[in-house]
């Protein structure tokens, strides 16, 4: 029985937290700081990804026994507090194919402990044998597509998730490949150093040793690729750990704070890449709260599992250790998980 060590693929969630992230950058280091919230709020589109009944509690709508209450604000100024848990979910839909319902192409839970000052990923393999409710036993990224996709596909994923984990959550994301490709082209790309030179297996496109600025496109391809690299995918999480830290180094810049067209493009840009359902708390308070998280503080984890054939198909099970990291994740344990099992880091 061989261990299943594959990491998820993290770009989505990468992509998804740094536009977050570039969110507070670009607001506070620009002049006028906070002015630009309204922009962001307009820009960024937010809708009910998760059935009502899980949403977080409200004075009108008591708590569901499938939520974990909302902790209550620590006072005016900082309305948000941890642990908080996100459901991101990066689709394969591709604008040339919009109407065809997606596989979910990555799904990660992102923890965020009290403080909001650091995350950690937890990786779900794809092709993880689950039941889904309603829906008998298959891959749990097929939740997704079996439910219709967008709000109603990560609605009945969030349901899967919980029957498997008992994790509930206080928002949800979608993110897909155009948007990704949008947001590093309007930040005038990204410098990446590769300690090795790397082959597309996708284009044939070898991207050499050493640094060298890269477009939307190009990053996306170079954060897909795992093939003939020494690690496979932990050499490919490093490269999605370069990438997200470019892109906020990108962000934070003086060139784009000062370019009010360039400033303007990102803004629209990380629009088009990222759909959030905030749980009812404004996306300024939201941003606001998570100013001081940062890429060098995201730990990233794979539940641990291991690949099996079952009547033909490829499919990937759980190990005993995953029952024991759903449980430090509803605890909000997840840093002493960590340090005992190590084997399952993967940044």
């Amino acid at each position: 029985m061989a261990s299943h060590r594959r990491a998820a693929p993290r770009w989505a969630v990468a992509a998804l937290v740094t536009g977050l992230i570039l969110v507070v950058a670009v607001t506070t280091t620009a002049v006028g700081g906070f002015l630009l919230l309204d922009r962001w709020q307009r820009a960024v589109p937010q809708e009910e990804l998760l059935d009502p009944a899980d949403q977080p509690p409200t004075p009108e709508r008591p708590a569901s026994p499938r939520r974990r209450p909302a902790p209550a604000p620590e006072g005016a100024g900082d309305p948000v507090t941890g642990p908080l848990n996100y459901l991101v979910v990066g689709t394969d839909q591709r604008p040339d194919n919009p109407g065809q319902a997606a596989f979910a192409d990555a799904i990660v839970v992102v923890h965020i402990p009290a403080g909001l000052r650091e995350a950690y990923l937890v990786s779900i393999p794809r092709d993880l044998r689950v039941d889904i409710p309603g829906h008998g036993t298959d891959k749990i990224n097929a939740a997704y597509r079996v439910g219709g996709g967008g709000a109603e596909g990560v609605s009945l994923l969030a349901d899967t998730l919980y029957d498997l984990t008992g994790v509930t959550f206080d928002g949800a994301a979608i993110l897909d490949f155009a948007g990704f490709e949008a947001v590093v082209d309007a930040l005038g790309g990204v410098e990446m150093c590769l300690t090795r030179s790397v082959r597309s297996i996708h284009t044939g496109h070898v991207f050499p040793t050493g640094c060298q600025r890269l477009r939307g496109a190009e990053a996306l391809d170079l954060a897909r690729q795992r093939y003939d690299l020494p690690a496979g995918d932990f050499d490919r999480g490093r490269h999605h750990q370069q990438l997200i830290q470019a892109m906020v180094a990108q962000a934070r810049s003086e060139g784009l704070v000062t370019n009010p067209i360039q400033l303007d493009r990102t803004i629209r840009a990380i629009g088009s890449a990222v759909t959030i359902d905030t749980g009812g708390v404004a996306l300024p308070e939201l941003v606001y709260a998570l100013r001081q998280l940062r890429p060098d503080r995201m730990t990233g984890i794979t539940v641990p599992s291991y690949s099996q054939r079952i009547d033909g198909i490829s499919y990937v099970l759980a190990e005993p250790a995953a029952t024991t990291l759903y449980q430090a994740l509803r605890d909000a344990q997840l840093h002493r998980w960590v340090e005992d099992h190590p084997e399952w880091h993967n940044d």
